[in-house]
């Protein structure tokens, strides 16, 4: 055996600084952990980084761990690679349900940890998946935190990011700075993000700005609230002689039916012009007539409400047309450009990808020829058969996709606008013949057209699943809890792709 000379080694039994960071692809969650690691290595702190990457994007988080030690002469410490239940003291989450999910991971506990996270929202796989709203209520995760954290730091720091044309990164490593939770300096931070190479100006802003907003109390920061839309109030005049007349229509409806009807009409002014949303309030004003004539004020209009939302939404179908003009808007670009935080002067493209079928062609043509172009499938559906990735920067794209949003004005004329009238006309029809037996069930009948939406593939099922709970309206129009048994059968549709759900619910209701 060789003889080495061993140099004699203590260990600490001194507990380790420990920090969790989980962060999704594209927010910077190994800048940061690397970051901590440079500050505490500048104070001649023992620090160590383990990570343990999740499956894709936004279906599973990376999880960081952090243990930093000070110097101990004569020992070197043992650092752990995975962070234990009950024995991390930081809790830095990226995202507002990845704290919810720390702390269902026991990485959050009353006596020792502070939770850093921003309240924003990225839709796990999980939530957007599904045809309805399925999306979880942030509330439940900020009143766990309330409980299981020792202290709590949440804002939006995605925004504050987002205004110092920053990643979120760096409003990360701020609010940690401000929660004194690491014996170092301001200063100290600061000078670890000087040492970058790129982007330190923007990365400077955020920590600071992140900082001040951690440094607030607690009571002052924002309220924490699920995302819904908010229904602008009716204005007095939107300086157009067209628009003002729309807005008069509006104001001889009940009062709280304006934001409502303001809403689509302003949908229907963007997705055609203000003519088409005077076919609109037409439309509304039979159903508010009828709805008048059999009780409907006791019911605070309830069926004439369910009209103003979805009939602007079925009238505002989207066609090829339309995804062309929103892909070509200026606005779309200039988000485009925010969202990824590009520098002025940085050249940025966008690739799409686009797969029309035969169908949505056919649509976009007069009646005569897009007929023509469905009875005879075989001749151009090799025109068809493929996606294509399209580069909508360059001026060949952009000029094929802008020529095809200039189509709108004739939008009336073509196939699809045809059909979707005649549906639109066949489905208002059925409740009005219904609300005289059953007024809650025409409500429903009405409502039931949340069910179709999109295009291609993703319309057609919705449309079968509308048909399908529409076809069950003669057994229930006349029963006392037929309304009820509407709201499951759409519940049912919204539970998964295939309709399963639907298949079920609709065997028990040909049973009763």
């Amino acid at each position: 055996m060789n003889d080495v000379a061993r140099t004699p080694m203590r260990f600490t039994t001194e507990r380790p600084i420990s920090i969790a960071i989980l962060a999704m692809g594209g927010q910077g969650g190994g800048v940061l952990a690397d970051w901590i690691v440079e500050l505490a290595e500048r104070q001649s702190w023992h620090a160590q980084t383990t990570s343990v990457p999740g499956v894709a994007q936004r279906t599973g988080a990376t999880l960081y761990y952090l243990e930093m030690l000070p110097p101990k002469d004569g020992r070197a410490p043992i650092l752990s690679l995975m962070p234990a239940q009950g024995e991390v003291d930081v809790v830095l989450a990226a995202e507002l349900m990845e704290a919810g999910r720390s702390i269902l991971r026991g990485l959050v506990t009353p006596d020792r940890t502070t939770l850093i996270a921003s309240t924003h929202r990225l839709y796990a796989t999980a939530e957007k998946e599904k045809p309805g709203d399925a999306t979880a209520d942030p509330a439940v995760v900020v009143d766990a935190a309330g409980v299981a954290a020792k202290r709590v730091i949440s804002f939006d720091m995605e925004a504050l990011a987002g205004t110092n044309n920053s990643h979120i990164s760096a409003c990360l490593f701020g609010a940690l700075a401000a929660s004194g939770t690491l014996p170092f300096a301001r200063e100290n931070f600061e000078a670890v993000i000087k040492t970058g190479g790129r982007g330190v100006g923007p990365s400077l802003n955020a920590f600071r700005a992140a900082f001040e907003q951690a440094s607030q109390p607690r009571a002052t920061r924002p309220a924490v609230i699920k995302p819904g839309k908010r229904l602008a109030p009716l204005p007095s005049s939107a300086g157009r002689a067209d628009l003002d007349r729309l807005l008069a229509r509006i104001r001889d409806f009940p009062s709280p039916l304006h934001p409502i009807l303001y809403a689509g009409v302003k949908r229907l002014t963007d997705f055609q012009d203000p003519a088409y949303a005077n076919e609109y309030l037409d439309r509304i004003g039979k159903i508010h007539d009828l709805d008048r004539g059999h009780g409907g004020a006791e019911k605070s209009y309830a069926l004439t409400g369910a009209a103003a939302k979805y009939v602007a939404v079925a009238m505002a179908y989207d066609d090829v047309i339309r995804v062309a003009e929103l892909k070509t808007r200026p606005e779309r670009f200039a988000r485009v450009r925010r969202e990824n935080y590009v520098d002025p002067g940085q050249i940025v493209y966008t690739v799409e990808y686009m797969h029309p079928r035969l169908v949505e062609a056919a649509g976009t043509l007069p009646v005569p020829l897009g007929r023509f172009l469905e009875t005879h499938a075989g001749l151009f559906g090799w025109m068809f058969n493929k996606g294509r990735h399209v580069r909508t920067g360059t001026i060949r794209w952009f000029l094929m996709l802008y020529a095809l949003a200039a189509v709108k004005p004739m939008r009336r004329a073509t196939l699809r606008h045809g059909r979707e009238m005649a549906h639109l006309d066949r489905w208002l029809s059925l409740a009005a013949a219904t609300v005289a037996k059953n007024y809650d069930v025409a409500v429903e009948i009405i409502n039931t057209r949340r069910l179709i939406k999109g295009y291609s593939d993703t319309h057609a099922r919705g449309e079968s699943k509308f048909d399908r709970v529409i076809g069950a309206v003669p057994l229930l129009a006349e029963r006392a809890d037929g309304a009820q048994w509407m709201r499951r059968l759409r519940d049912a549709a919204l539970l998964d792709e295939n309709g399963i759900a639907l298949d079920g619910a609709l065997k028990t209701i040909a049973t009763l």
